[in-house]
């Protein structure tokens, strides 16, 4: 188990902020620089399902919230991109893009949600010192 969660955090760890690599080695003095990572994410209001605008101004908040999640996972995870391009005679038929984001999220918290127009924003940080001590008490070396 404390594997498991040793490798959840060195994934965690290896984000950026700012195209900044952030890593944590097994070093048992603490790092001297703890980046906050901070994401914002968007909900349409009009676009969601609902029968009035009070239960579509509900979905956009949680779906704002989802994006700025997803947001932050391609921080600390990164992205899996995969494409294809299928040609005939020289011309191309078809072109495709693939992009996924899988990852944990732990201790980020919410420091503003709000409307902004027809769009619903949120925005989250997810300071890394608590990663660390996180990963700390979890190898026992607290």
């Amino acid at each position: 188990m404390k594997t498991l969660f040793g490798c959840l955090f060195a994934l965690l760890l290896t984000g950026c902020s700012g195209n900044r690599v952030v890593e944590y080695g097994n070093s048992a003095s603490e790092p001297d620089d703890f980046p906050v990572l901070r994401a914002v994410g968007y909900g349409v209001i009009d676009i969601q399902p609902g029968p009035s605008q009070a239960e579509k101004m509900l979905q956009a908040i949680r779906a704002s919230k989802m994006d700025a999640y997803r947001e932050l996972a391609e921080q600390l995870n990164g992205q899996q991109v995969s494409g294809r391009s299928s040609y005939k005679d020289l011309t191309q038929t078809a072109n495709t893009l693939d992009v996924s984001v899988a990852g944990m999220v732990r201790g980020a918290r919410v420091v503003a949600s709000y409307p902004r127009g027809n769009t619903y924003a949120t925005e989250l940080e997810l300071d890394t010192r608590n990663l660390y001590h996180l990963n700390q008490l979890m190898a026992g070396q607290f």
